[in-house]
């Protein structure tokens, strides 16, 4: 599949360019959505594409947009995204863009987890708690929680790092009606994607969701959900407590990148990335395809 790593839509004014997503305006109410092939970790835009990528990721936050609507209302207008564009560009919208209403953002990635893992087992192994939620003591990498918790990030600008931030933060940044509203919502969405992705042998350990309000200041649920890139997927028939799973996800990516030497250094995870290996691309895109080929099955 030809990779699109940055799109090109002339017949629409651009908005923004974010790690993974070009936005385009469509008059004063709607946005084309275009997700790249280009692929982010540790919050730094690799420099070479993921062919198929967005595609996939396209293909999967629709599905679960479609899945959890009787949840929360999301952005999803229904309109066909290569009618807005020229003809000369509908191969850049193809089976990768949306259209969406123009939403209020809120700017706090609303981060649910229910397993141990990342850098919730960094933060657990240092103060006993992630994110100061505590935790009951002697749990193992990749454990399940007792139940999933609720633990808050700031956005970040393109090439800076999320910040993990306090609930308590959360209610002085947009209210505490809005902020319980957000946490409850976000962890029914992830305990529902969760019990239907155990029943294809997937392990949802976290995920992120991102929330806008309508012209009524209804919630509606936007951006991606539920993608490889916004959540860390395990096959639950090689889990096993205490060590990190294979992923379906761009962990893959986080993993090499991990153990990669710049002049004998680990890299400092800023700007520019080390170039991918050629495997590396490719094995990322087929765990890409394979979660995407299971939960939808």
């Amino acid at each position: 599949m030809q990779a699109l790593y940055e799109s090109s839509i002339q017949s629409l004014p651009l908005i923004s360019k974010g790690k993974v997503r070009d936005i385009y305006a469509l008059g004063d109410k709607q946005l084309l959505m275009v997700t790249t092939d280009r692929l982010s970790a540790f919050d730094v835009v690799m420099g070479q594409p993921i062919p198929g990528k967005g595609v996939v990721l396209n293909t999967m936050a629709n599905f679960w947009f479609d899945k959890l609507r009787h949840i929360i209302p999301n952005h999803l207008t229904g309109i066909d995204p290569v009618t807005v564009v020229a003809d000369s560009e509908k191969n850049q919208v193809q089976g990768r863009a949306i259209v969406t209403q123009r939403l209020k953002p809120i700017l706090v990635e609303a981060v649910v987890r229910g397993y141990l893992s990342g850098s919730g087992w960094k933060d657990y192994q240092e103060t006993g708690s992630v994110c100061g939620i505590q935790l009951p003591t002697g749990l193992q990498n990749a454990q399940k929680l007792p139940e999933p918790i609720f633990t808050p990030a700031a956005k970040a600008e393109v090439g800076e790092h999320d910040e993990n931030i306090s609930y308590a933060e959360v209610e002085q940044r947009i209210g505490a009606d809005l902020a319980k509203k957000i946490k409850d919502v976000s962890i029914r969405l992830y305990q529902e994607a969760s019990d239907y992705a155990a029943t294809k042998g997937i392990i949802i350990a976290d995920t992120k969701f991102e929330f806008g309000l309508d012209d009524n200041d209804q919630l509606v649920l936007m951006d991606e959900v539920l993608t490889a890139d916004s959540s860390r997927f395990w096959p639950a028939q090689s889990y096993v407590v205490g060590s990190n799973p294979p992923s379906f996800d761009k962990q893959f990516v986080r993993d090499w990148l991990e153990q990669v030497r710049i002049d004998g250094q680990p890299w400092n995870k800023k700007p520019p990335a080390p170039a991918l290996p050629q495997d590396v691309i490719e094995k990322t895109a087929q765990k890409y395809r394979e979660a995407l080929a299971v939960l939808t099955s």
